[in-house]
């Protein structure tokens, strides 16, 4: 099975996803990216894929540089002033994708996607990785909720499971 790799236009997701589009016209962009990687940190941790997302320094002036963060568990990387995050990911993809690698570009630049994808990268528009963010969070609190309601039963009852069982079968026979 191949490794996958999901690259992340940073700018490019702030600038489509509404909640953080939002964030960023309060004149909030440091908080817009921060959300962002807070939600990607928590859809990484479903999906268990490496995240690399990249920020244009055109936002913040500095040098580049590339960070491994404990907290979101993703490699960032800041571009110099003269490079764009467009170049940058679309040279790193290049680097990264192989045969035993997958790299997923997220970003809804269509040049960026034809030029990744020449170099056998896949992409995923900014509109679809929300949409799967947003699915994945309600799988999570589905699941989440599945568990602590069996939790919740079995916990707070001194039956066990057959009891339960025979219960409900009475319940739903007298209920007819």
């Amino acid at each position: 099975m191949k490794e996958k790799i999901l690259i992340v236009d940073a700018y490019n997701m702030i600038g489509n996803w509404p909640n953080l589009n939002k964030i960023k016209m309060d004149n909030r962009l440091e908080d817009a990216r921060d959300e962002l990687l807070k939600e990607l940190a928590e859809y990484k941790k479903y999906e268990d894929e490496q995240i690399i997302v990249v920020f244009d320094a055109m936002y913040v002036p500095g040098n580049a540089k590339t960070i491994k963060d404990k907290q979101y568990d993703m490699d960032i990387v800041w571009t110099s002033k003269d490079q764009t995050a467009d170049s940058y990911i679309e040279s790193l993809a290049k680097e990264k994708q192989n045969r035993f690698t997958q790299v997923i570009v997220a970003t809804s630049d269509q040049a960026e996607q034809w030029t990744v994808f020449s170099a056998g990268a896949l992409r995923i528009p900014a509109r679809e990785l929300f949409g799967n963010i947003t699915r994945t969070k309600k799988e999570v609190q589905k699941q989440t909720q599945k568990l602590v309601d069996k939790g919740l039963v079995i916990r707070n009852t001194p039956f066990d499971e057959e009891t339960l069982l025979k219960l409900a079968r009475l319940r739903d026979r007298l209920s007819k």
